[in-house]
């Protein structure tokens, strides 16, 4: 057999035993070229492109050549492993280790580039697909093309040749500094299995559930007033990232064999087949793998925060909006409403208008406060907020002295939370006017242009609003004091009257918003933000999957001897396949368990910075990783299902 013919063979048997291998390299190709190639699409070009996001794309870009780099790096040292005794066997036949790295060398290459090439097709096949997704999500008004990009075939070329050389590197140190007999052990060495757990891995285990506990604790109590400075607040952000990381470590060093041990113990020696298969085999094994599972527990943490995050922002976009622009359009400019009511009239669209007369005060709020986190940006002795008459708001008849507050945020709540009554202050130019703090409304009146986007409106007495009136502070006046909001009376011309509204030349455009077009631009940059972190997302799932099922590859070969010795035994394939079932409910089930609690904390802690809706997005995000995540863990069970066949 000359050399040709054993590359051509082992190239077969590879292909059979590496489908899965081959199957991420075609999965990586396709997504990365796909991924470029929206990148060159013209619908994000800087300037003439309907979506402003090239940048965006081109950052990500580089963030998933890290993901597929590290994936096809490690996914390749598991495999060269594996290949250790054939290795060894060319050598004592006589072979040198400069013709077996040519050897394989030549097999990898018609593996990795034919797998290159399919998924670059299957990239190219999918591109309209992934731009449509893209113009659906930003609700961006265009048609989808099929746009084949040299550039980015360039682009994956070069990236996935770079990766190429890299494997190779590390395929010729692996065979020059392996002796013969080192190459018939490597994937016989496991872990040492000790029996008996020491003090040391207790104390591991315990400060690890004791980590990972205070992690979540500092981050409840992140916006509660817990933290009154900007100072101590990164310090606990800083904390709660150390803890939780450092504590998965140490989880995964020593808490999980120490609570299985503990599980263990309560069966008092009697232990069935399930647990033998399930609960000791990865007593042994899971604290070898620690620092693989911290880091891919961290980054599944990352990846479903982010996206809860986004999609939060993205699911909240129309509520939010009404809370920016009360009514269909806000316009703060006596002649801009006049074009524009004009304008409406022209086409006759049929439309209400309401007006609001403000002032800006200064409110010391102190003792209304629950808690106050203490920044430069809003002093609480003095906080500026826009004021309205009692008359501009239907249902409200306060005294005198009684002031109401209305529309607040999530944000603010979390930071600057108020009771329901108390004594405030509300001071003009010279004039300070002591009140009662009478409650708070959710309901938003003014503009973004008013508000800043979140401060409430104090709606106090009608001759209290005439007194401070008349004893403004000029310097803290906005440049308009009137807010106009027009409502169009059917919403089926809203469109039209947004498309109007475009149009027309204002004085200053800045006093003046849309809801509508606030909300498409929300959803454009959220929605833009949310398909990167969704792509990054699925290109770490489905490594990370990858990475796990081929750990499950290597421990059933080394367990197949096990096997044939249980089924010499008397027991059958579905005795050991239920532990086997088991065994990846707890190899696949705690990584996600705890990358799922770990995002949960983060979203928890700070969701209301991003939009007004948690639960929804946050179990709609969790709930797709989970079932996407436990596709490879019903692949590892039939990896399993055929090794048992085997085995006998």
């Amino acid at each position: 057999m000359n050399i040709n013919q054993l590359v051509f063979r082992n190239f077969k048997k590879n292909v059979k035993n590496y489908y899965l291998y081959v199957f991420a390299l075609i999965f990586s190709a396709a997504l990365y070229f796909a991924f470029v190639t929206l990148q060159y699409d013209p619908a994000l070009d800087a300037t003439k492109g309907s979506i402003k996001g090239g940048a965006a794309v081109r950052a990500a870009s580089v963030l998933l050549v890290a993901i597929v780099s590290i994936f096809l790096l490690y996914a390749n040292t598991i495999f060269i492993k594996r290949r250790s005794k054939e290795i060894g066997l060319f050598q004592l036949i006589g072979m040198t280790k400069i013709k077996i790295f040519r050897i394989l060398t030549v097999e990898n290459f018609m593996l990795y580039f034919s797998s290159l090439i399919v998924g670059i097709l299957i990239g190219f096949s999918f591109s309209k697909v992934i731009i449509m997704i893209l113009f659906k999500i930003t609700d961006t008004k265009g048609i989808a093309q099929l746009h084949f990009s040299e550039e980015a075939l360039i682009q994956t070329l070069i990236v996935f040749g770079v990766i190429y050389l890299l494997i190779m590197t590390m395929n010729y140190l692996f065979i020059k500094r392996q002796t013969i007999l080192a190459l018939f052990r490597v994937t016989s060495s496991t872990e040492s299995k000790t029996k008996k757990i020491s003090i040391l891995e207790i104390i591991i285990g315990i400060l690890g559930m004791i980590f990972i506990a205070s992690g979540y604790y500092i981050s409840a109590k992140l916006f509660d007033g817990s933290f009154t400075s900007m100072n101590a607040l990164s310090i606990a952000m800083v904390s709660i990232l150390a803890s939780v990381i450092i504590g998965t470590y140490l989880f995964y060093k020593g808490s999980v064999r120490f609570l299985l041990n503990l599980m263990r113990k309560s069966k008092k020696g009697y232990l069935s087949i399930n647990d033998v298969l399930s609960l000791s085999s990865i007593m042994f094994r899971m604290k070898s793998n620690a620092l693989l599972l911290t880091v891919i527990t961290t980054v599944s943490a990352l990846a479903i925060g982010f996206l809860c995050l986004s999609y939060i922002s993205y699911y909240s976009a129309e509520k939010s909006a009404g809370d920016y622009v009360p009514n269909d359009f806000s316009i703060n400019n006596t002649k801009d409403v006049a074009s524009f009511k004009a304008a409406l009239d022209g086409k006759k669209i049929a439309y209400t208008e309401k007006k609001i007369d403000v002032i800006q005060v200064k409110a010391n709020v102190k003792n209304i406060l629950e808690n106050e986190l203490k920044s430069p940006m809003v002093d609480s002795s003095a906080m500026m907020i826009p004021m309205i008459s009692e008359k501009s708001v239907n249902g409200i008849n306060l005294a005198q002295n009684e002031t109401l507050f209305t529309g607040y945020n999530n944000m603010l709540q979390k930071t600057m939370a108020f009771k329901d009554s108390g004594r405030i202050e509300l001071k003009g130019k010279q004039k300070v006017i002591p009140q009662k703090f009478v409650g708070l409304k959710r309901k938003f009146l003014l503009s973004i242009y008013f508000t800043g986007g979140g401060l409430p409106t104090a709606i106090v007495d009608d001759a209290v609003f005439n007194e401070l009136k008349q004893n403004v502070d000029p310097s803290i006046q906005k440049e308009s004091s009137i807010y106009t909001g027009i409502d169009i009376s059917n919403e089926d011309n809203l469109q039209k009257a947004n498309e109007l509204f475009g149009e027309m030349k204002f004085s200053n455009n800045s006093l003046n918003d849309s809801r509508m077009d606030m909300i498409r631009s929300q959803k454009q940059t959220m929605g833009l933000i949310m398909f990167i972190v969704a792509f990054l997302g699925l290109a770490f799932l489905i490594t990370s999957g990858c990475i796990l099922y081929f750990k499950q590859m290597d421990e059933s070969e080394d367990e197949k001897p096990n096997y044939t010795i249980l089924r010499k035994l008397g027991f059958t394939e579905k005795d050991l396949l239920n532990g086997i079932k088991i065994k990846q409910l707890f190899n696949f089930g705690i990584p996600l368990i705890v990358g799922l609690l770990h995002s949960y904390f983060a979203v928890q802690s700070g969701w209301f910075l991003f939009g007004t809706e948690l639960w929804m997005p946050m179990i709609i995000v969790m709930i797709i990783y989970t079932v996407l995540y436990s596709i490879f863990g019903i692949l590892s069970v039939l990896y399993y299902k055929k090794i048992i066949k085997e085995a006998l």
